[in-house]
């Protein structure tokens, strides 16, 4: 592989500082950045001009990033002093225009930068959220330094560049490409973002005339439709409904390799796990909506406006959660707004119970808190209200502090100039208590809601002798996997007539087959969910042992997610059954241990050591493996190698 190059240039510029209380405005910075991802090593020089309004510390954030050159507009600093050597560079300023910074550095960043190989080929992404670009970019951690970017970056001409902005520009010249992105508007340094990778596109517009970007990997064209389905209506209905354009030039969405998270919404360019690339059938059962609907929203609540603090942080991740949820009604229906704010509800209550509740200010909340507590701030606020003056207040305090910082006080300020009353005990009772109000968010889902009152009526639990009739009646499919769930021996013949949903909680619920179900549960291998495949494979394998070569051979074609979920229990389930082709044994075992290899995707990998540790196999290759995946760059993939390595050692003394 040649070694690869990147050349980033950045022009940046900032609403003045001072709106935030600041003394100091950057007015731009050109920014050249270049990346060898062979070695992870990224070389670079940057130039900040900036005026001092008031005399004042200038802070350049750098984490672990080695200064080799220092320039403060005409004197050259010595960079192996004391000053350059921690995370952070400060020097006093007294008030004067026109000054000019210029750093030369180089970095190999362990976080908030990271390089995946795939097939040979790089896929290379950032992730400044709780990581800081500082890592690989002396820049500004503060949420509340607003910058206006400019991007410039020259990659290998086979592989697609994608960052913040409009594209202006490519130009080709021996071998590279040189892609040229506009931003018009300030945003935080943490969405700064880079994504290189080889990818094909699709391209819709909104009804407003805003492109949207559309990316995939050229092997997944036929996953497109499935995997970014209904982004458009979305996208169209947010607009409507918040009352406030999208404030970007364009919006892109592009998948990567072993992402951290589920998405993350950074300026114009959502990035999120190829894990929500799926087929139709993969669709039914994990898809890209609510991802796809909460950073969308983000645009708005995040990056328009940002949260001043950890204490504020709510208004991002609350008012993303609760205009998701809004996207998924209009795409969903009422009922499944319901029942998703009814389970939020739940959650919520057991975390209270557990001792883990905390008020929706306090900036150590868990991300239940400020996620799913503060889409029911917004629910009950709005049912508090009235929709319009809600809505106008949201459009309000956006108008009123776009492009800005944001604390709670600015956005239930402008609910009370128009609601033209105090809102101060409502406050204290949703956002500041330590308890989620569970009874009032209940009884205000239930007004609302005879979904809701259906669903809480229907418990075998506290009275079993209605739900024989409830599987033969009209009641909805929740309530209906809800009678599953409690009492599995109720299914009959007949409840395998019912729709999609309820036959994957039979699959999952119902694990002792009876002879009488037996034709009906072999139908579940032929619904379109591999949840429901998966769970009706094992289960039919399991209670019809003299059967299973027959259950092995329909499913033997099925992958599953990108997880391979049906694939590696179909190799488990043969390499245990005796009498299916046990001289393709050694080729079962060798395909699922490939799967525990530094080249497949992180949640494939800890799905097939879970499965190899279960029967016993995980040898020298897999425990070898299992060490280089401590290393590896996603928390959820270096703990479980740690843990199943530390299970492995303990089995053994």
């Amino acid at each position: 592989m040649k070694k690869l190059l990147i050349v980033l240039l950045a022009f940046v510029s900032t609403f003045s500082i001072c709106q935030n209380g600041r003394n100091l405005d950057v007015k731009t910075a050109n920014i050249y950045i270049w990346v060898n991802p062979d070695i992870n090593e990224i070389r670079g020089s940057v130039v900040y001009k900036f005026d001092v309004i008031k005399k004042d510390t200038l802070v350049i954030d750098k984490r672990n990033i080695q200064f080799d050159y220092f320039r403060f507009n005409k004197d050259e600093w010595i960079v192996d002093t004391d000053k350059f050597k921690g995370n952070k560079v400060e020097f006093f300023q007294n008030k004067s225009l026109d000054n000019e910074i210029e750093i030369k550095f180089t970095a190999k960043p362990k976080k908030a930068l990271y390089f995946v190989k795939r097939n040979e080929n790089w896929n290379i992404w950032t992730q400044g959220q709780g990581k800081y670009t500082s890592n690989w970019l002396p820049s500004f951690d503060d949420v509340n330094e607003k910058v206006e970017f400019d991007i410039t970056i020259t990659f290998d001409e086979d592989y697609r560049v994608l960052a913040n902005g409009k594209l202006d520009s490519i130009t080709s010249s021996k071998g590279y490409k040189t892609w040229h992105y506009d931003m018009q508007k300030p945003m935080s340094s943490y969405q700064v973002a880079l994504a290189i990778g080889k990818y094909d596109k699709k391209i819709e517009t909104s009804e407003s005339g805003i492109p949207i970007e559309l990316y995939y990997y050229p092997e997944d064209s036929a996953k497109v439709e499935p995997t970014y389905r209904y982004t458009k209506q979305m996208f169209d209905f947010l607009e409507e409904e918040i009352g406030f354009g999208y404030p970007w030039q364009n919006y892109k969405q592009v998948p990567v390799h072993d992402f951290l998270y589920s998405g993350m919404e950074n300026t114009s360019l959502t990035i999120f796990s190829d894990a929500y690339v799926v087929d139709e059938i993969g669709f039914n059962d994990k898809n890209y909506v609510n991802v796809n609907a909460h950073e969308l929203a983000h645009q708005w609540f995040g990056d328009l406006v940002t949260a001043t603090s950890g204490e504020h942080h709510w208004l991002q991740e609350g008012f993303a959660t609760y205009y998701a949820l809004l996207s998924e009604k209009e795409v969903f229906g009422k009922d499944y707004f319901d029942f998703k704010l009814y389970n939020s509800a739940q959650d919520l209550a057991r975390q209270d119970l557990a001792g883990s509740g905390t008020s929706l200010l306090n900036p150590k909340s868990s991300s239940l808190t400020f996620y799913q507590r503060g889409a029911w701030v917004l629910y009950a606020l709005r049912d508090k209200v009235g929709d319009k003056v809600f809505q106008n207040a949201v459009k309000n305090y956006l108008e009123k502090h776009q492009f800005g910082n944001v604390k709670t006080s600015d956005f239930i300020s402008e609910v009370e100039v128009l609601y033209k009353k105090s809102l101060t005990d409502f406050v204290s009772n949703w956002i500041e208590a330590k308890a989620f109000p569970f009874n009032d968010a209940v009884e205000l889902l239930k007004e609302q809601s005879v979904f809701i009152q259906e669903y809480m009526m229907v418990d075998c639990e506290a009275n079993s002798s209605k739900c024989e009739d409830y599987l033969k009646y009209y009641i909805s499919d929740e309530a209906k996997i809800k009678v599953i769930a409690q009492r599995p021996d109720l299914v009959s013949k007949a409840t395998f007539s019912e729709s999609s949903k309820v036959r994957q909680a039979i699959s999952q619920y119902v694990t002792k087959v009876s002879n009488d179900l037996k034709d009906n549960y072999e139908t579940l291998l032929d619904d379109k969910s591999y949840l429901t495949i998966e769970s009706a494979l094992y289960n039919l394998w399991i209670n019809f042992p003299l059967e299973r070569s027959k259950y092995l051979t329909k499913i033997r074609d099925t992958q599953g997610f990108n997880d391979k979920n049906v694939r590696l229990l179909w190799l488990v389930l043969a390499l245990n059954t005796m009498e299916f082709q046990p001289e393709n044994n050694n080729d079962f075992l060798k395909e699922l241990l490939s799967y525990t290899d530094a080249s497949q995707n992180f949640e494939l990998r800890m799905n097939a050591f879970t499965y190899l540790e279960l029967i016993k196999s995980c040898g020298s290759e897999c425990q070898s493996n299992l060490e280089q995946a401590k290393t590896h760059h996603n928390w959820r993939m270096s703990k479980f190698a740690k843990d199943m390595l530390n299970q492995l050692n303990n089995s053994k003394n």
